[in-house]
């Protein structure tokens, strides 16, 4: 009897061990964060591959709802709210489906994403966004199944769907000039140099009232003339030659060469005589 137990404690022991054997997964987990703006996206989603099959009209049908990846939902997290198609939605976590089509394809925002794929019973009322976008046919295939984050600006991305023979993309936006904007009018009413510099460039780079940035560089270089910083200055040169001040531009921009040079900081050196040689100053 003895035998017999100490067998099956053997055999039950041998097949706990066998069952936590770890093997690769066939679509495998990939989880990519990205900054657009001022927001935090996350994307969540598993991929499948080719392995030499068909695949749109062939293993995911025309015209049908499909996940958009493998096993659980394919998901997408904002950190703030967000803009499809004009419309704003709220932030937080969305699966991501897709209907693929011949010609069109259209792109659907769900607000439930808990489902394993496709949810039991579709429900309109969950499509928080729905886009209908033209697909580009890829130059070579594309293996393993994969969505990327294109084209990236300070207010927007294009997320890109990529499978088979195709490219998908899908674009949103975030309100970053909003924030940005919110935050500097909250700022000006008791700002540090760095506030005014920050504000400055933003500004400059948005292309947004260039008058108002150079009031605020101006600042920001008059508050720290104790302890000059090379690379306010070249802010301010840029920011007046984009006024259209090419005196002032020129002045900024010999005196942040000047610290630059005395700071030993040769990217600053050579933007500066760069800027310098263009506008006829050197």
């Amino acid at each position: 009897m003895k035998k017999i137990i100490l067998s099956l404690f053997v055999a039950t022991l041998a097949f706990s061990t066998n069952a936590q054997i770890k093997t690769p997964a066939p679509s495998p987990f990939q989880k990519i964060e990205q900054k657009v703006g001022l927001t935090d996206v996350t994307l969540e989603y598993s991929r499948p591959s080719m392995k030499g099959r068909k695949i749109f009209g062939g293993l995911e049908d025309y015209g049908k709802v499909w996940r958009t990846g493998a096993n659980e939902n394919t998901k997408l997290t904002f950190s703030t709210d967000f803009m499809v198609n004009g419309k704003t939605l709220k932030k937080g976590t969305y699966a991501l489906y897709t209907i693929p089509g011949e010609k069109t394809w259209d792109v659907m925002l769900y607000t439930d994403a808990t489902n394993w794929g496709n949810p039991r019973k579709w429900d309109e009322s969950k499509v928080a966004a729905k886009v209908t976008v033209t697909p580009y046919k890829m130059p070579m295939p594309i293996e393993t199944f994969t969505i990327t984050f294109d084209d990236l600006t300070n207010n927007s991305a294009v997320i890109g769907i990529m499978w088979e023979n195709v490219y998908v993309p899908f674009k949103f936006e975030t309100p970053t000039d909003a924030m940005v904007s919110s935050s500097i009018n909250k700022i000006m009413n008791g700002p540090t140099a760095n506030d005014m510099y920050g504000a400055a460039v933003y500004y400059l780079q948005a292309g947004k009232d260039i008058n108002k940035a150079q009031e605020w560089i101006d600042k920001a270089v008059e508050m720290t003339s104790d302890k000059p910083r090379f690379w306010f200055l070249r802010q301010q040169s840029l920011i007046h030659a984009k006024a259209g001040n090419k005196k002032g531009a020129i002045k900024a921009a010999k005196a942040s060469l000047k610290y630059a040079t005395e700071a030993g900081n040769a990217g600053y050196v050579k933007m500066n005589k760069a800027s310098l040689k263009e506008w006829g100053a050197m």
